[in-house]
């Protein structure tokens, strides 16, 4: 273990016993055991007797379950329950939690906006030195700098996702002797070379906007992406604050790279219409006419791998694979869009910090990614141990130290742009009713 427990903490040392597993409530009767578990790797977080630690998520159902295995042992070897309460309602509910006083030991929170005004209000207290320690090690500073406010360290990163994947047939593109574009402007020119064979269903991309009251949301990853790779990290950041506006020429000049496919009836939008279907074609089901050979690629985010049915093989030489979205320019780094959750103490009590401690570690990030269905940009991770090669290859991507990574901007905006406008404002652009100008100048009339 890796974890700087030991020298940036002082634990007391009790009599560790066989702790139950709590999930919402409910007490697990197949819990490890002291003499059961391997307490090797946790000899350093101390022993506690009688302490719980409540910690508060949007997470639920079977990645629920597999959360509270990932700490299993490590409640039976350092003596601390944790109450694990998963809701969807957490976001909003955590507010008035905190007001009324009941604020959970931790919470696991899904985005940095909301992270940053809990900040704000005074709830969340700063990370020990031991979690500190432990993200100056295993996170990049891009990662770290999402969790500091006013150069003062609260939240430890912990699960990660990778956007800007492009979905493809390994098998179309050899048969149609189509390699995988190294720059944007060759993706263009696959584009192209492509819809010289469109046919009446046929063309190059499937898109797919509809989420019900989210709809519009996959547009807005699409122009991320771009503004990512065309005006680069600092002008993203500046962006992300408000400093530049949609109508700026960095942020107009992504919005007509990305046009220059969406709005070509040409390019989209294969299986199902052109780019005015792209709204009521939903982002789940867009990406299946690469299945039927009705398109060729797929812009969507790593976790779109849970949309393809049963039975598809997800590999480089499988049904489907994906490319990540290339740079403008040959050469260049990788630059990744994403997501994660964050991990925030709102006391500062010796077991809670322990359990920080513990879930900012490479032990805690080996043995949730090897019970599946996640990823994390712990650099301390073991790639193997992903569920799938898309895990992997995500892994190597946010590990690579080439890469950069920026969150998702929409998720960092404030609400009335990031969940809204921006939404609305990509819907009003791919079916026709507003011009890009007039997009870009509404999206900024809605800026708080």
């Amino acid at each position: 273990m890796s974890s700087n427990l030991t020298r940036r903490l002082l634990l007391p040392i009790a009599t560790a016993g066989a702790i139950g597993l709590v999930l919402g409530g409910c007490a697990s009767t197949d819990a490890p055991s002291a003499s059961t578990a391997d307490c090797g790797p946790y000899a350093d977080y101390g022993t506690f007797e009688g302490d719980s630690v409540e910690v508060y998520s949007t997470i639920v159902d079977i990645e629920a379950d597999q959360l509270v295995e990932s700490w299993a042992d490590f409640e039976a070897c350092t003596g601390i329950t944790i109450d694990f309460v998963g809701t969807q309602e957490a976001e909003t509910q955590i507010n008035v939690r905190a007001a009324a006083g009941g604020a959970p030991d931790i919470m696991i929170i899904p985005q940095p906006g909301l992270l940053q005004r809990l900040i704000g209000d005074g709830y969340v207290v700063p990370a020990p030195a031991s979690v500190e320690a432990n993200v100056d090690e295993f996170w990049t500073p891009d990662w770290k700098g999402y969790g500091t406010v006013d150069d003062v360290f609260y939240a430890a990163p912990l699960m990660a996702s990778v956007k800007g994947w492009v979905w493809y047939s390994p098998d179309a593109f050899d048969a149609g002797g189509y390699e995988v574009p190294e720059t944007w402007a060759e993706m263009m020119t696959l584009t192209e070379t492509m819809a010289e064979e469109s046919t009446a269903t046929y063309r190059p991309w499937c898109v797919g906007f509809g989420s019900g009251d989210a709809t519009g949301w996959p547009g807005t990853d699409w122009i991320e992406d771009a503004v990512l790779r065309s005006a680069g990290p600092e002008a993203y950041d500046q962006w992300v604050a408000g400093e530049l506006t949609f109508s700026d020429p960095e942020i107009a000049t992504a919005f007509d790279l990305v046009g220059d496919i969406l709005l070509d009836e040409n390019f989209v939008n294969g299986g199902f219409g052109g780019p005015d279907s792209i709204v009521s074609t939903t982002f789940n089901d867009a990406g299946l006419p690469i299945l039927d050979g009705n398109c060729s690629m797929h812009h969507q985010a790593s976790f779109y791998e849970a949309q393809w049915p049963e039975g598809t093989e997800v590999s480089p030489t499988g049904d489907v694979w994906a490319f990540m979205t290339p740079p403008i320019d040959a050469g260049a780094g990788q630059s990744v869009t994403g997501g994660g959750e964050f991990v925030a103490a709102f006391d500062d009590s010796e077991a809670t910090q322990a359990v920080q401690t513990y879930l900012a570690s490479d032990t805690w990030a080996n043995t949730r990614v090897a019970i599946g269905g996640v990823i994390s940009a712990n650099k301390g991770l073991d790639p193997e141990l992903a569920g799938s090669e898309l895990g992997k290859a995500s892994i190597e991507i946010l590990q690579g130290t080439d890469t950069t990574f920026r969150f998702d901007a929409s998720d960092l905006m404030p609400a009335a742009v990031g969940t809204s406008s921006f939404w609305t404002g990509m819907v009003d652009w791919v079916s026709g009713t507003r011009s890009t100008t007039e997009v870009l100048a509404f999206i900024d009339s809605t800026y708080p």
